[in-house]
């Protein structure tokens, strides 16, 4: 620790053992050049940022400058371990340039934002690592160089703290790779060179060769073929120098055992604590605005508004431990006051959570037909299969790929016996929906057993005119929804390029499919289900406050509901909507890149009528008035939080900060961001987007491209040109896919902006 540092601990060190003293006397705070009366706002004018030192119950010590209860300027903070923070500050929040250092001798110097190491940065380690690039929300994210302390090097693209995307890693004994990265690996196309010339040029997965690529020597010889560490698909064939006779024994798995044996990635050195953990001690980061007030015992206790607009307080200041961190967990917990004897205690009420849908239980109309769905889906998944790979052959897609069972109720050789009626399953293209869970990391076991467990399905109303059933499962993670005959068709004809859509691209906002399935029953009804199985987007911890479904036309499009009747679940459209979505720049940017890709995909295959479904969940909901469903107009819709399972800001962050939350969040999953709320001119406007109010919220945001099954055939056509002798041809919904795909592109990208 530098002389400097120490100093400035032993000078803290002494204001802590003041402060305790100080606190014994149940005085609230210390404050420099300002009376407790002047920690007030005035009434009667704008605060004034003064400079002030407050020590907290807690031994945490703040000196800088200070306006209405927070820190907002410039000043320092000092933790009890040793921890240290000097930079800006607004409202509470490290926000703008500063530097965090660690009692370990590590130190981020760089740019926060709301707490979070976000922005532009270099974190030196106390081993010695070295990064220096953009990072978000704490992790490493964008372009960045790091150099390792055990000598490594690596330069490149960087996502959720891991190397990732196109990159160069150069070790200490001078072997180099360039080329793609996933997850901290090589993955990809990639180029090895040894430092002692050979060199490997070809595909990688998971940090191996894997696939088709060379090897070479720099006597000119070389060997070219299919890559495996499995000797069994290992196939190649090697070439000898003209030069040269060469080394005719060789092995190519030497160089997964010898040649790539000193090339490992180091991992790195880990931050032991974020900053922004660090933080949740300070009580300003609870709420946006602290009101002091004086408590029944004398103290002065802040005041703030909690998720659902009710009023909590909380101790804080007066040598007591503050109740922070205790009284808010996840689920639907709110406070309650009551007056007893002149103190006041506070009660935990939970309330139970609404689940969407009707379980179907034994009488239900639909209750035979989810026991057929289950036991077909039960036989599909477990049946047994060869082992797939992802290079599939053009006949798996064959649309005339399928397999009949029959299910009697009695059973037969290959399937149980069973209490429904007697029903006959159909699977599409197996082969390819198997593989498709595979590229998707799905588990059999669990796919299974979140189908086809004990717990039974809900049924959902239709939220759409098409006519069609969805189902959930009791896990949430699935939803199954009946298709017609033609869109059937659709799906088996672009499943080909659907699939090659998937491999290609990662971060697709396509909706995936995991499963095409039809029930016939036998006898004389002869009724034909046909179903396909899709993930459900808003499967999360984050309960979804606000739902939009968005196409960029106007016709038609906003709820009929009145806004009292406005929930949770209700599906919101376009003439509803009410804000912009500010996504960071890296997200942002990759957002951009992915509709374009996935607009040309829907548009190359005939497909239109899509829309994007975007669901909301507000942070911190410090306002009831951010939740109004429609800005169009001057009433105000209450958001009924009853039954949502609610989120404290300090649980949000730990949630978000938590290394294993990290992987689930990706482009338009579990999505951190902020959304600035809109109005529209008038009631009557068909204005889509409206103007900007400059209030923003924080939200998590998830998002991703839905009904892809519907092809511009002739009775959209027909549709087409009737709507248009009654309405603006650009307003209606059914348009060619061209026009369709320009024009929810042109909508999209007004609604989604980057955040500066």
């Amino acid at each position: 620790m530098s002389k400097e540092n120490n100093g400035i601990v032993k000078a803290w060190e002494a204001t802590v053992r003041k402060s305790q003293a100080i606190a014994k006397k149940r005085t609230p705070m210390s404050v420099a050049h300002a009376d407790d009366d002047d920690d007030e706002p005035d009434a009667a004018g704008p605060c004034h940022a003064y400079h002030a030192e407050r020590v907290l119950s807690n031994g945490d010590f703040y000196t800088g400058q200070w306006i209405d209860n927070f820190p907002h300027g410039h000043g320092k903070y000092l933790w009890p371990d040793g921890c240290m923070y000097v930079g800006e500050w607004y409202r509470g929040k490290t926000m703008g340039k500063g530097k965090f250092s660690w009692p370990s001798g590590a130190t981020y110097e760089g740019e926060f934002k709301t707490g979070y190491m976000d922005g532009r940065g270099t974190y030196t380690g106390s081993s010695g690592d070295t990064y220096r690039g953009y990072w978000v929300m704490n992790l490493k994210h964008g372009h960045g160089t790091k150099s390792f302390s055990n000598g490594d090097y690596y330069e490149g693209e960087w996502r959720r703290g891991l190397q990732d995307g196109q990159g160069r890693y150069q070790w200490k004994n001078g072997n180099h790779y360039i080329g793609q990265w996933r997850n901290g690996v090589m993955n990809g196309n990639g180029t090895m060179i040894w430092s002692n010339g050979n060199r490997y040029d070809g595909c990688w997965e998971d940090g191996w060769p894997k696939g088709n690529g060379t090897f070479r020597w720099p006597d000119g010889s070389f060997y070219v073929g299919v890559w495996s560490k499995d000797t069994t698909d290992q196939n190649g064939s090697y070439y000898p120098s003209i030069n040269s006779n060469g080394n005719l024994d060789w092995d190519p798995q030497e160089v997964y055992a010898v040649d790539l044996n000193d090339c490992q990635i180091s991992p790195g050195e880990k931050v032991s604590i974020f900053p922004s953990q660090k933080m949740v001690n300070w009580p300003g980061l609870e709420g946006e605005l602290f009101q002091k007030r004086k408590g029944y015992d004398g103290s002065f206790r802040p005041r703030r508004e909690s998720m659902d607009g009710m009023l909590n307080d909380y101790f804080w200041g007066n040598g007591e431990a503050g109740s922070v961190n205790g009284v808010e967990g996840l689920g639907n917990l709110q406070h309650e006051e009551s007056v007893k004897k002149g103190n006041i205690s506070q009660q935990l009420r939970l309330k139970p959570v609404k689940r969407p849908g009707v379980t179907i239980s034994k009488g239900h109309k639909n209750y035979e037909l989810m026991l057929n769905l289950q036991l077909g889906i039960r036989h599909s998944v477990g049946r047994p299969a060869p082992k797939t790979t992802l290079d599939l052959r053009a006949s798996a897609f064959d649309p005339k790929e399928k397999v009949w069972t029959k299910f009697p109720p009695e059973g037969s050789k290959h399937t149980p016996p069973h209490q429904s009626c007697d029903f006959k399953w159909k699977d599409y293209c197996p082969v390819v929906f198997r593989t498709l869970r595979k590229l998707f990391k799905v588990d059999p076991a669990d796919y299974m057993i979140s189908l086809c467990g004990n717990d039974a399905l809900r049924e959902l109303s239709s939220p759409g005119k098409s006519g069609s059933f969805f189902y959930l499962t009791n896990d949430d993670r699935y939803m199954i929804k009946t298709v017609k005959k033609a869109e059937v068709k659709v799906l088996l004809r672009m499943l080909p390029a659907y699939y090659n859509h998937f491999r290609a691209f990662e971060n697709t906002l396509v909706t995936k499919f995991y499963g095409l399935h039809c029930v016939k029953l036998t006898g004389a009804a002869q009724k034909k289900v046909r179903f396909v199985i899709m993930g459900n987007l808003f499967c999360s911890e984050y309960a979804i406050h606000r739902r939009f479904d968005l196409k960029g036309s106007s016709h038609g499009r906003t709820t009929d509901k009145p806004d009292a009747e406005i929930d949770p679940t209700t599906t919101l459209k376009d003439l509803d909507l009410n804000y912009i979505f500010r996504l960071q720049k890296v997200w942002f940017q990759e957002f951009c890149r992915q509709v374009d890709r996935d607009c040309d995909f829907l548009e190359q295959e005939r497909i239109m009528d899509y829309s994007l479904l975007v669901g909301l969940h507000f942070r911190e909901t410090s306002s009831r008035e951010c939740l109004t469903p429609r800005s169009r107009t001057s009433g105000n819709g209450d958001f009924d939080n009853e039954g949502t399972p609610q989120l404290s800001r300090i649980d949000m962050d730990q949630l978000l900060l938590d290394p294993t939350r990290w992987a689930s969040i990706k482009l338009g999953i579990n999505m951190p961001a902020r959304v600035e709320q809109t109005v529209r001119r008038s009631d009557y406007d068909t204005q889509l987007v409206g103007e900007p109010t400059g209030q923003l919220y924080d939200v998590i945001l998830f998002f991703g491209i839905i009904d892809i099954l519907q092809d511009y055939d002739i009775s959209k056509k027909l549709e087409h040109a009737y709507k248009s002798f009654q309405y603006d041809p650009t307003s209606i919904s059914a348009v060619d896919p061209k026009q369709y795909s320009r024009r929810f592109r042109d909508f999209i990208f007004r609604v989604f902006l980057e955040d500066t």
